[in-house]
C-alpha cells in the first residue's frame, strides 16, 4: 500500500480559519488543480494587488501559467516577486436554517511561491502542449501548432507546488442545535453540476463538417 505525500505547510500555507477543513495529501493538491480549468493569479503590482484569471495546466508537482507576452500581471510574476494562485472548483450551495450557517460546499487550493520563465524552446511547447491537453484534450494532435512567432509572443512561467494549502467542504449545513430542534425551517445541500453542452460550428466553416472525436466525446460529459 502506496503512503500518501503530505504537503509541507509553511507559514503562509497553513490553514488557520476552518482548519478542520484542510486536507493534507499532495494527491488532494493534484486532484483540486485537474478539475479545474482556471486559476487566478494574484501579484502586486505598483503597490496595488493585481489579481487576473488565467490558463494553466499541471506537471507533476509543477503548474504552467500562460498568457500574453504584453499581460501586465505575467511581466510582473516573471521578475522573480512573490505570487499566489488559487484555484476554487464549486460543488452546490448550502442551505441552512439560520442565514448565518448558510455556506459551499467547495474543493480549493492556494499555491505561494516564485514564478520562473520558461523561456527554452522545447520546454515551453512541452508546457504549451500540457495547458492545450488540460483545457481542450485532443487539440493538441488536431489542430495547428503554434508558429515561432506566436510562441514569442506567449509567456509561459512555471510556479512549483511545494507551497500549497487544500481546503475541502462537503456535506450538510452545521445548524445551531437550536436550529435544529425548533424544526421550523428546511436545511441542506442544492448541488452545483457542471457539463459540457452541444459543440457550436463556427459560422465560417466551409461545406459539412462532423464534430472531431475529441471535441464530440467530451459534449455532454459532466466537467469536474
Amino acid at each position: 500500500m502506496t503512503t500518501p505525500t503530505p504537503l509541507s505547510p509553511t507559514d503562509r500555507s497553513t490553514i488557520r480559519r476552518g482548519k478542520h477543513r484542510a486536507v493534507t495529501e499532495r494527491a488532494a493538491l493534484h486532484a483540486v488543480l485537474d478539475a479545474a480549468l482556471v486559476c487566478h493569479l494574484g501579484v502586486v503590482v505598483d503597490g496595488a494587488p493585481l489579481v487576473l484569471p488565467t490558463g494553466f495546466g499541471r506537471d507533476g508537482d509543477r503548474m504552467f501559467l500562460h498568457g500574453s507576452t504584453g499581460a501586465r500581471s505575467l511581466r510582473e510574476a516573471a521578475t522573480g516577486v512573490p505570487v499566489c494562485v488559487t484555484v476554487t472548483v464549486l460543488d452546490g450551495v448550502v442551505y441552512a436554517r439560520s442565514v448565518f450557517d448558510h455556506s459551499m460546499n467547495y474543493r480549493a487550493a492556494v499555491v505561494h511561491g516564485t514564478a520562473v520563465p520558461i523561456t527554452d524552446p522545447e520546454e515551453k511547447t512541452h508546457a504549451l502542449r500540457l495547458l492545450t491537453e488540460h483545457i481542450a484534450p485532443g487539440s493538441w494532435d488536431y489542430a495547428r501548432r503554434p508558429t515561432a512567432k506566436e510562441l514569442a509572443a506567449t509567456s509561459v512561467l512555471a510556479l512549483d507546488l511545494t507551497e500549497a494549502s487544500v481546503k475541502i467542504r462537503s456535506g450538510p449545513p452545521g445548524d445551531e442545535d437550536e436550529d435544529v430542534r425548533a424544526g421550523e425551517k428546511w436545511a441542506g445541500v442544492l448541488p452545483l453540476h457542471s457539463a459540457w453542452g452541444k459543440p457550436e460550428p463556427d459560422p465560417t466553416l466551409v461545406g459539412e463538417w462532423d464534430v472531431p472525436p475529441h471535441v464530440a466525446q467530451r459534449a455532454g460529459t459532466p466537467y469536474a
